[in-house]
């Protein structure tokens, strides 16, 4: 299929192929310990997949600090029932449950997107699925910009999430997890 689409990775010379976010904070830093940039034709799967962890882990955070603060109204889910949002899990854990809703609607949105995933239309477009074009800027700088920001947002939510976890099993105290 990839031979078939008429896409040509071949290597540009560049780092990465000089996809957006390829370069260091000050300048070319080529940080690539397990070598994935030398597997050209698979570099706009690997960026699709760290882009599609990172929108993951921004979500993630956001799950796992806002149930410290607002919950769903009911005695099952209560602040008294649930002290701490990581326990959320196995209290509410069941045959056919809440997780098996997430489990679900999951399901479903990566069922739509997987036709999108393999197409690898360019290696500049990995991880568009067309959503949120009314926000997206029109100009190239605009664009490049707005990539590299959620580029680096991505990555840090990932940083920041397997920290946050961390810490929140480790304290067992609601956010943020200071005592």
């Amino acid at each position: 299929a990839y031979e078939d689409s008429g896409i040509s990775l071949l290597d540009n010379g560049k780092f990465a192929q000089g996809l957006v976010g390829s370069d260091g904070a000050w300048g070319p830093y080529e940080f690539d310990p397990v070598g994935f940039s030398k597997y050209t034709e698979l570099v706009p799967f690997f960026r699709e997949a760290e882009l599609k962890h990172g929108r993951i882990a921004m979500l993630a955070w956001l799950g796992l600090v806002v149930p410290d603060f607002v919950r769903i109204p009911g005695e099952r889910y209560s602040f008294e029932a649930i002290p701490v949002a990581i326990d959320g899990h196995n209290k509410l854990n069941g045959a056919v449950g809440v997780n098996f809703q997430v489990l679900f609607w999951i399901a479903i949105v990566e069922f739509c997107c997987a036709k999108k995933v393999f197409e690898w239309n360019s290696i500049e477009c990995a991880g568009d699925y067309g959503f949120g074009l009314a926000f997206f800027p029109k100009d190239e700088e605009g664009q490049r910009k707005m990539r590299m920001a959620e580029l680096k947002n991505g990555r840090l939510a990932m940083i920041a999430f397997g920290g946050a976890i961390s810490q929140a099993a480790l304290t067992r105290h609601p956010f943020p997890w200071l005592y």
